[in-house]
């Protein structure tokens, strides 16, 4: 890459490193594979930013690589492991924060139960993207993307009412 497109990319990372930290948290919980998984999101948006085809907005294209490079990671952890997550898994410690972070925490966990294209969708839609945007993104149509978020709801509340009851 020149300079110029390293200056661009660096830039352009800069100011949407958040979209790598909130797919980071939906789909990794230890600190260490959050990190890799970090880190191989970062290598992949390097590595692909020259396809980068600029018909649609950098957050968006960015949302699309680290998406897909988690679900990949994520394929690959759970070989290495050989164990299947549960539940258990994503529990979070030290929640005592105050209500608002206690209610943020089990939102995420939560979500961390859900399936991987699942997690995606929902965290399209909690960053407030359109329908359009985030079949853009998953690849599906906008009319899946509705039926599957009314489900995902329905599941989310069932799933953060039975945290609360535990």
């Amino acid at each position: 890459m020149r300079i110029q497109e390293e200056s661009e990319f660096l830039s352009l990372i800069n100011q949407n490193l958040g979209i790598a930290h909130k797919v980071c948290r939906i789909y990794f919980r230890e600190e260490e594979i959050y990190k890799d998984a970090l880190q191989e999101m970062m290598y992949q948006l390097w590595r692909s930013f020259s396809s980068f085809q600029r018909d649609s907005k950098f957050s968006t294209w960015m949302y699309r690589v680290c998406l897909n490079t988690a679900i990949t990671y994520k394929k690959k952890e759970q070989r290495h492991t050989g164990k299947d997550l549960k539940a258990t898994h994503f529990e979070i410690a030290d929640v005592d924060l105050g209500d608002k972070n206690l209610m943020i925490n089990e939102l995420y966990q939560a979500i961390g139960t859900l399936s991987a294209l699942n997690k995606a969708i929902i965290l399209l839609y909690l960053e407030e993207m359109s329908y359009e945007e985030i079949a853009g993104i998953t690849g599906l149509s906008k009319s899946n993307i509705s039926v599957k978020l009314v489900r995902i709801k329905r599941e989310l509340e069932a799933k953060l009412k039975s945290i609360r009851h535990v």
